[in-house]
């Protein structure tokens, strides 16, 4: 019996070889500091392919120059961007992967000189910049980058496209009453937090008929923040206009204390996807193949992201594969070494 870890994943006409994806993670490595790729990044992504990893999801890439975590991270923000970001959409292809990319907006943890923008003008911590509260104008504007990031994705020949709602950047920050202390439509109310989400989602949709995934801070690990059920609330929404697949993580809007082990995420993956209604990714800590394997085969999620595990070991296919006892194709070339 093959594994589920490497059945084949369909959604919405894409189909995964396996349901092995590279989380994004910043490299920042942007070495101009003008959001343009470098050969760091293609050799990163290109030997996760040759690894047979199913998808891989490129790092944040900021939507606009002032929503960058440092200067040094990729930038979907301008045409200049497209033509790294289609070589490596190209080459990435070419070993039967999947790509993908994660479009974002730091918000008030924007690592960049000059003003920053968030929800409301409250600061991350005592060391970091107070950002200037968002006018309706600059509202729209952020969700019309959103849209032009997502049209330079589908350019660049991107076949997922991940919208980033977590980790305490803009749209997490809009999210949570912690964060959000507005007065107008996008402050106060649940609905009218999500506005802001809701509105990048419906822009996005105009010029992406793709899967569309969303990456979610499930849990602030505070008691006047936002939980897992308040998440259950968000994925219907999101469900209802369309999202394909909801990426669940957890953390990273305030300074908290999180109880991390193997799998921590993995609960709130699992009940956002049964009471949502909407497939999930888990990640966070999973580093063996039965683990994987266990966390699909009891349906608590759709997909297994991997993270520090994939750059301990851009092969983790084959080692997974090995610790669940079936036999995965190898890359062409490297036949002898893998199959033995």
């Amino acid at each position: 019996m093959t594994a589920k870890l490497f059945s084949p994943y369909s959604i919405k006409g894409l189909t995964l070889k396996n349901r092995v994806v590279m989380a994004p993670m910043c490299m920042y490595s942007s070495e101009k500091e003008n959001g343009t790729m470098s050969n760091w990044h293609t050799t990163h992504y290109v030997s996760r392919a040759v690894g047979q990893v199913g998808l891989i999801i490129v790092e944040a890439s900021a939507v606009t120059p002032q929503g960058r975590i440092s200067n040094y991270d990729l930038g979907i923000w301008n045409d200049e961007h497209v033509e790294g970001f289609t070589k490596l959409t190209q080459l990435v292809k070419e070993h039967g992967t999947k790509i993908g990319i994660q479009i974002a907006h730091a918000g008030r943890k924007a690592g960049v000189d000059g003003e920053i923008l968030a929800p409301s003008a409250i600061a991350f911590d005592d060391k970091s910049k107070t950002p200037k509260q968002m006018t309706l104008e600059e509202i729209k504007e952020t969700i019309e980058a959103f849209k032009q990031g997502a049209q330079r994705a589908k350019r660049a020949g991107f076949d997922v496209i991940e919208i980033h709602g977590a980790h305490g950047y803009l749209i997490n920050e809009f999210l949570s009453p912690l964060t959000n202390q507005r007065t107008d439509e996008y402050g106060g109310s649940a609905e009218n937090r999500y506005r802001f989400l809701r509105e990048v989602i419906e822009a996005v949709k105009t010029v992406w008929d793709g899967p569309l995934f969303v990456r979610v801070t499930a849990n602030d690990y505070n008691s006047h923040g936002l939980g897992v059920e308040d998440y259950v609330t968000i994925g219907r929404w999101m469900k209802e206009q369309g999202v394909d697949l909801i990426d669940v993580s957890s953390g990273g809007l305030v300074h908290a204390s999180i109880p991390i082990y193997p799998g921590y995420q993995v609960p709130l993956s699992e009940t956002i996807k049964h009471q949502a209604g909407i497939p999930t990714s888990a990640v966070g800590l999973i580093t063996s193949g039965l683990h994987a394997e266990e966390i699909l085969q009891n349906d608590r999620a759709d997909l297994i992201l991997l993270a520090r595990e994939l750059l301990r070991d851009p092969y983790w296919p084959r080692t997974a594969a090995k610790q669940l006892g079936v036999k995965i194709e190898s890359p062409r070339q490297y036949e002898r070494g893998w199959n033995y």
